[in-house]
């Protein structure tokens, strides 16, 4: 058992909100705080790995919303490091279609093609807003594997074509792929850094616990008990739970008493992407390089079959990386298989586009993100007509624990700088309450100290020699509201 201290926060996960709540917390002089990460990194979602020679990012790994009116808060961080990024330019991946054959779907037909798909989806969005339009009139349904492919790329890469998205609207439309041999995740440590015991890049503070795997939360009027898989139990006036909208929707978690039904409805209502980014190595380029060639499209007539591609020439010349994106029932199927199948498959679809002599991967990289039991996904993604409700809801506190996450940011859920943001959210909204308890707490010990000085004063006029006792007695002002003095209640 670890409770010989109780803290006045527990921090459980240490991604990018957990942090960013955390340094709130610390900067507010919440500094008898505690992190628990269930994992042996701090990250989350953000997580980098070496493969193929060079770095590269299994989760998050764009900087969206770049170059508008607002700056970024995320890529204020990533120019005060100096962290490398490039410039992705995804409008080109409508032109760079292959069929099965292998050959290049002509531009007049990809355009066309695109611009029937963003406008059929802007009808299903007037449709599903406005009530008063007539829905029975067929809107056109991708049928063929190009269609298949472009509706893909469309609503599963979040093109701004269909709806304004906040993100790009606020911040920019232009993105960078993070191509630092530090990691995407260095901006967090940077971060901790803050508020954080740390040396040469390494994290030395108790404070923070690695391999520590919550399994229960037990809360009241009082305070939070929380239990961990290893048996440690740690204690704390107030929980920041920071974990992903998949974790709330698993069993991973059991809190006693149970959420409330408002709470659970609104955790159910969200849904869960996952997003898995499939890393090739190969002896040798065998694919047209340059920007206007990094996004390329394989058209299948499964919807979503190993179609989106990307070459990492512009972020690692001379790697000979390729990455496949799946989504969703693909990504789960995959991740449900061996490596080696995938790699089978992966190669048939790219022997399909560059024919039969194309050299064999030498080595494959399949994150497993929607099997991590401490992930269960990639990212939220609510309804495009969405219930302002329900992210009060998710958001809202539960008696003492505190929600937060990219979940948990209605503007930019999704997105990095949407967990960020929403982590510093939640750490001033934590900073005010313990304000208001301490007032309330002090309130409270001016209520209880009244009447006791109203009976001294009164003993010292009646009877000296009382009083005189109770002076040779050196009373701590705490006992008085711990309640162990021993005055009847009827006089308190």
């Amino acid at each position: 058992m670890d409770s010989s201290i109780r803290s006045s926060v527990i921090i459980i996960g240490a991604g990018i909100s957990g942090i960013s709540a955390a340094k709130v917390l610390a900067e507010n002089g919440v500094e008898d705080i505690l992190i628990l990460e269930a994992s042996d990194r701090i990250g989350g979602r953000i997580r980098k790995e070496c493969f193929g020679g060079v770095s590269v990012e299994l989760g998050a790994g764009w900087i969206a919303g770049v170059g508008g009116r607002e700056t970024n808060p995320v890529w204020e961080l990533a120019v005060e490091h100096n962290l490398r990024t490039c410039f992705s330019d995804y409008s080109n991946a409508r032109y760079n279609i292959y069929d099965q054959s292998g050959k290049l779907i002509p531009s007049g037909i990809a355009a066309d093609s695109y611009r029937k798909a963003v406008d059929s989806a802007i009808q299903k969005l007037r449709n599903e807003e406005d009530e008063s339009i007539d829905d029975t009139i067929p809107l056109s349904t991708p049928k063929t594997p190009v269609e298949l492919a472009i509706d893909f790329i469309l609503h599963d890469f979040e093109m701004a074509e269909v709806e304004p998205i906040s993100t790009y609207v606020d911040f920019g439309d232009r993105e960078f792929l993070v191509a630092d041999e530090r990691g995407y995740d260095y901006l967090l440590y940077k971060m901790a850094e803050d508020f954080l015991f740390t040396s040469e890049g390494k994290i030395l503070d108790d404070r923070l616990k690695l391999n520590k795997v919550v399994r229960e939360l037990q809360h009241s009027r009082s305070g939070v008990r929380v239990i961990t898989e290893d048996g440690c139990v740690y204690e704390a006036n107030y929980v920041v739970l920071s974990v992903s909208i998949g974790v709330l929707q698993s069993d991973l978690l059991d809190f006693s008493p149970p959420l409330p039904r408002w709470k659970l409805d609104a955790i159910e209502k969200c849904d869960v992407m996952v997003y898995t980014k499939i890393f090739l190595k190969f002896p040798y380029r065998f694919w047209q390089s340059g920007p206007e060639k990094e996004f390329f499209i394989y058209a299948h007539e499964r919807r979503g079959y190993y179609t989106f591609w990307q070459h990492m020439d512009n972020a690692y010349p001379g790697s000979n990386l390729l990455v496949v994106t799946l989504t969703n029932g693909e990504s789960k199927r995959v991740e449900a298989q061996s490596n080696n199948a995938t790699l089978r498959e992966a190669m048939a679809v790219l022997r399909d586009m560059f024919g039969p002599d194309i050299p064999d991967a030498i080595d494959i990289l399949v994150p497993r993100w929607f099997n991590n039991r401490f992930q269960r996904g990639s990212y939220s993604n609510y309804p495009i007509i969405a219930n302002r409700k329900v992210f009060h809801n998710i958001k809202a506190p539960v008696g003492r624990i505190f929600f937060t996450g990219e979940h948990t940011s209605e503007r930019f859920n999704g997105y990095v700088h949407g967990g960020y943001l929403a982590g510093i959210d939640t750490g001033k909204a934590l900073v005010e309450e313990i304000r208001k308890e301490n007032e309330r707490e002090s309130d409270n010990q001016t209520l209880l100290l009244e009447p006791l000085l109203a009976l001294t004063g009164s003993l010292t006029m009646s009877k000296p020699e009382t009083v005189s006792n109770i002076h040779k007695c050196d009373i701590p002002t705490q006992l008085y509201l711990s309640g162990k003095l021993g005055i009847p209640e009827a006089i308190l």
